[in-house]
């Protein structure tokens, strides 16, 4: 049976602060095959690394082929569903640019993983809901056992960025800041000079080599 379209509801308070020059809505999936991803620096979509199950992405356990939108996106809201198999690992990443390696060489990453089992949710900088290795989740988070599905929503405007998961804000930071910058320097990333360098960019959906799974991905411009 397919799943159910469930999108995470938003705060009205939240939402009058931009829905004056909020853009429609883009399905980037809702269960069928999609134009609106392909892997990273590829053109196409990556069939042998990620497939469709029960009307959600899921990648292929083995070789790691991230997606990645076909549009780029300045000032967005993007709300998803996701889950792990038991200790797993993933994430989402913005303002990508396809000039790296990897993504995570220029787009910051809403850490998506199981908690309990992996080894990086014993420090709250890579837990669930992070900006990975930078910002911890405030004390307001709330995850769901694995096998459940998660919401989530990711809002950059103006260089203001939230993370949501669950209906709770849990990270909040502006772009830029001295602060910001600060914690990178003292990072993994700080050898990377293209890292949160991007004025707009990809939004990438990783794929750490384990089971992950992703349903109703939909974005607007703000």
């Amino acid at each position: 049976m397919k799943s159910k379209s469930i999108f995470l509801t938003i705060p009205v308070v939240a939402a009058l602060a931009f829905s004056a020059n909020a853009g429609e809505w883009i399905t980037l999936f809702d269960g069928k095959p999609t134009t609106q991803l392909r892997g990273y620096r590829m053109k196409e979509f990556p069939t042998n690394n990620w497939v469709i199950e029960d009307g959600a992405l899921k990648t292929v356990p083995g070789k790691a082929v991230d997606l990645v939108s076909v549009d780029k996106f300045e000032n967005f809201e993007l709300e998803f569903e996701w889950k792990v198999a038991p200790g797993g690992n993933s994430g989402v990443m913005y303002h990508v640019a396809e000039t790296g390696s990897a993504p995570y060489n220029t787009g910051p990453e809403y850490q998506v993983l199981d908690d309990d089992k992996h080894g990086d949710g014993k420090n709250p900088l890579t837990s669930a809901g992070s900006l990975y290795a930078l910002i911890a989740p405030n004390k307001s988070k709330s995850l769901k056992p694995v096998g459940e599905f998660n919401s989530t929503r990711i809002v950059f405007n103006k260089g203001h960025v939230e993370h949501w998961l669950n209906g709770k804000k849990v990270v909040e930071y502006q772009w830029g800041s001295d602060e910001v910058k600060a914690l990178v320097a003292k990072s993994k990333f700080a050898g990377m000079k293209d890292f949160m360098s991007q004025n707009e960019g990809y939004v990438d959906f990783q794929h750490h080599g384990q089971e992950a799974w992703f349903r109703n991905i939909r974005i607007r411009k703000l």
